[in-house]
């Protein structure tokens, strides 16, 4: 058989791949359940991508289908089994302070800036010319391919839920959501809400009154922005202290008086949920500083558990629940939302990443019973189990073959605090789409993907899925 190169294929292809990844980082994708309807259950924009990437396929010659407008696959060759590539086409919000428009798919400096362009939709489609690259090949398969695209990856995975309910699960898969060279180990998540119990005392006889404290919107992401409303007559000496203590941090910051009121706002550095030291937790800043005020009783205990327990500890030690292993490392905590009103009391959104053989729910059970001594309670509990696949693989082993022939690199195992769609397949590995030494900017302000790592990738998965695919 003629030695194939992909990488010639794929720089054949190579401006109709920019242009489509342009395409799909133009629309904006993000969850919006307030504007649902049944012909888009996540919002327009999600349904608009997963649209975009079915009408692709469609025109390529793929068997295209839409499963529940949630989700849905390309299909292409014959088989018994099936390989499957799950992707996402849903971003998280775009968030501040970037420097070109986030849905622009600017191209500068060999970069394509824009958010998704990395997470997930530059790898996405990567994978999607890997498998246009060898179906126009016309190679000989033994299994079917099929990229299953999901639309809700990002907030409640009800996608590939929806998507498993009603289709076939691949024989065996991966998943270009996270980095190379394999990620064969992935952390368990659970997320959660700490809530303040009520009986705590009303009484407000201190002279700082906090109105209300929000930040954060997502679980799994760190939070950039924090704002708080204080009733104060004392608004010269904490905007001083406020200022002091921002500085201090080096954390812009900014506030603004309306009659008896001060308003705080705090900007921190937003990062992945799973890597919660990579940013600047904007809403545990604030919440330490305003536990250290006078503030009224239901205010101190809430502000004060906050510091007590998570500032400037990303690794559960603190709550009691610090936990490692050999085969994914630690355990971590990061608080993605806040919200505290003088009427209903406060809450912390937690997302927990926790190690391969760490068992959840005597974790749970500890947090539990300090919770009680501390008056809060544990809502809203949700887990997905850790998920590893052993090295000796097929699947395992040929990605390591392609990698090293493609890059030239050893292939290293890695483990992730990210979940990825590969946890929904039994024998499933997330596989890139960052190279080693690449920043890991996704979720972050001016989210970019190199061009050049964009090419590579789609010769890597073209390879992957040809070698994974041929073979019975």
């Amino acid at each position: 058989m003629t030695k194939i190169d992909w990488m010639a294929e794929v720089e054949k292809r190579k401006d109709a791949l920019i242009q489509d990844t342009q395409g799909l980082l133009h629309i904006k994708s993000i969850l919006d359940e307030e504007h649902a309807s049944s012909e888009a259950p996540l919002g327009k924009g999600v349904k608009e991508a997963l649209d975009y990437m079915l009408h692709l396929g469609e025109k390529d010659g793929f068997i295209a289908k839409n499963v529940g407008n949630v989700s849905g696959h390309l299909e292409f060759g014959e088989g018994k089994d099936l390989l499957g590539v799950l992707c996402h086409v849903d971003v998280v919000p775009e968030g501040d302070g970037w420097t070109s428009d986030p849905f622009g798919a600017e191209i500068r400096n060999g970069k394509i800036y824009a958010r998704g362009a990395l997470d997930d939709k530059g790898p996405t489609m990567a994978a999607y010319y890997a498998m246009k690259i060898v179906k126009e090949l016309g190679l000989p398969l033994a299994k079917r391919v099929r990229m299953i695209i999901g639309t809700d990856e990002e907030s409640g995975w009800r996608c590939v839920e929806h998507y498993f309910n009603h289709e076939e699960m691949p024989t065996l898969g991966f998943a270009p959501d996270a980095d190379f060279p394999i990620i064969n180990a992935e952390k368990g998540i659970a997320n959660f809400d700490i809530v303040q119990n009520v009986l705590v005392p009303e009484a407000s006889n201190n002279n700082i009154g906090v109105v209300s404290f929000v930040s954060g919107k997502r679980y799994n992401m760190v939070p950039d922005f924090a704002k708080a409303v204080l009733n104060t007559k004392n608004q010269n000496e904490i905007s001083q202290q406020f200022t002091n203590f921002m500085n201090n941090h080096e954390l812009e910051h900014n506030f603004t008086s309306e009659k008896d009121q001060l308003i705080l706002e705090v900007k921190g550095i937003s990062a992945h949920g799973s890597l919660p030291e990579h940013g600047k937790n904007a809403g545990l800043f604030l919440a330490e500083f305003l536990s250290t005020l006078n503030v009224d009783s239901k205010a101190e205990h809430y502000f004060q558990f906050v510091s007590r327990y998570f500032f400037k500890d990303s690794r559960g030690v603190k709550i009691g629940v610090a936990y490692s292993d050999d085969i994914s490392g630690d355990l971590t905590v990061n608080p993605g939302k806040f919200s505290y009103s003088a009427e209903s009391g406060g809450s912390i959104g937690i997302t927990c990443r926790y190690s391969v053989t760490n068992k959840i729910e005597k974790t749970k059970a500890k947090l539990d019973l300090l919770l009680e001594k501390e008056g809060f309670v544990m809502e809203n509990f949700s887990d997905s189990k850790p998920h590893h696949v052993d090295e000796k693989e097929f699947l395992i082993q040929t990605m390591k073959k392609v990698y090293e022939e493609q890059t030239g690199e050893k292939a290293e195992l890695i483990a992730i605090g990210g979940g990825t769609y590969a946890r929904s397949l039994k024998l499933g590995v997330a596989f890139g789409p960052l190279f080693p030494g690449r920043p890991d900017i996704a979720h972050q302000k001016d989210e970019y993907m190199y061009i050049e790592d964009l090419v590579k990738a789609t010769a890597i998965y073209a390879q992957t899925i040809y070698e994974l695919a041929q073979n019975k």
